[in-house]
């Protein structure tokens, strides 16, 4: 067992708090230990360290740096094949969450909004549980996501394989991204996006984009393109530039998130049909999460919280989504979020 695993191995079983990831595309493993058991809360952003922020945002946990250790260490776990424990699906929430898409189908058709991202929690029952075989499983099965092992005993754990970049700035240059659109990933048939996709991905750009003029000196957008993320697809377009040097973070964080890939437009209308009418918690689900005001340079690199799950004893919750347009249908958006789920699944098996 590495170092770092055996240090977070220790830290979990006497309920100290921690956090492993490695980046996409990385071959490093960071391990953040804090020292105390302390809840420490951010404000602002201001802080030097890791933050895991709710939904939200009314909760954001952060590890200061200099109440924590900082290790790294190679990833040797690029062919990790262990078996892991079998597990037991219970889900039998199709009905009820199909009638929560028509009755967002509903709400945009009579103006309330354009788009709204719908999602659903399913738990897995499983046995002997191992968040270390199962990390590494993670890190070979989704090299390209921002994979991450997070815990803390007054909140729990949270593990994740997310393909989405929130913000990432280094020198006052700046990359985020707007993803959407799903599907699953056949390697003999050439994905094609229909005009819902298309328009959802649109949705998302452009929202992005007009918000951060007031922050920046330059902004520049790719074409949209396919992206494969695990056993899944989406379009992604990435965008770029650089800040103005009296840019504040809080508010390019509140202008992000939630993006309308895991919220809506407008965001505030669309939000608060999904906290009245989904029926549960997201917590830290499509929240955010990562490094802050790392360097002399403070720099940042956060990622949503999508592809994730939370651990509960013998219980693992799965929170999946799907955009929702004028032009969904209930059915196909059930089994979009099915698709998702199986990125969990896949490292569970």
């Amino acid at each position: 067992m590495s170092n770092i695993f055996q240090k977070a191995t220790h830290y979990f079983e006497n309920e100290l708090p921690f956090v492993i990831y490695c980046k996409p595309n990385s071959t490093e493993i960071n391990g953040v230990f804090q020292q105390s058991t302390e809840l420490f809360l951010s404000k602002d952003f201001s802080e030097n360290g890791f933050v895991f922020v709710n939904f939200q945002g009314t909760q954001a946990i952060v590890f200061p740096q200099m109440e924590c250790q900082l290790l790294s260490e190679k990833n040797v776990f690029a062919n990790a094949e262990e078996k892991l424990p079998s597990i037991e699906t219970s889900d039998n929430g199709k009905d009820a969450f199909q009638c929560l898409v028509k009755n967002g189908i509903q709400a945009i058709e009579s103006g309330s909004f354009e788009k709204v991202v719908l999602s659903r929690k399913e738990t897995l029952t499983i046995n002997d549980f191992s968040f270390e075989k199962t990390f590494e499983k993670m890190l070979s099965k989704y090299p390209t996501a921002f994979r991450y092992c997070w815990f803390h005993p007054a909140v729990g754990m949270w593990m994740g394989a997310t393909p989405e970049q929130l913000l990432k700035i280094e020198n006052s240059k700046f990359k985020t991204v707007a993803l959407a659109g799903t599907q699953k990933f056949e390697s003999d048939i050439r994905t094609v996006w229909e005009e819902k996709e298309k328009q959802e991905q649109q949705f998302v750009t452009d929202f992005i984009t007009s918000n951060l003029k007031s922050e920046v000196d330059s902004l520049h957008q790719s074409e949209a393109y396919t992206f494969k993320a695990g056993n899944i697809v989406h379009i992604k377009t990435d965008i770029d530039g650089t800040f103005k040097s009296d840019f504040d973070l809080k508010k390019v964080i509140d202008i992000l998130q939630p993006t309308p890939a895991v919220c809506g437009l407008p965001k505030e209308v669309s939000k608060d049909f999904i906290l009245s009418e989904e029926g549960y918690d997201r917590k830290f689900y499509a929240g955010f999460l990562g490094e802050i005001n790392q360097n002399q340079q403070g720099d940042v690199d956060l990622f949503v919280n999508l592809r994730c799950m939370e651990i509960e004893k013998n219980k693992i919750h799965l929170y999946i989504g799907c955009g929702i347009t004028k032009d969904s249908n209930p059915e196909k958006e059930y089994y979009e979020t099915a698709n998702k789920a199986m990125t969990m699944k896949e490292i569970l098996k």
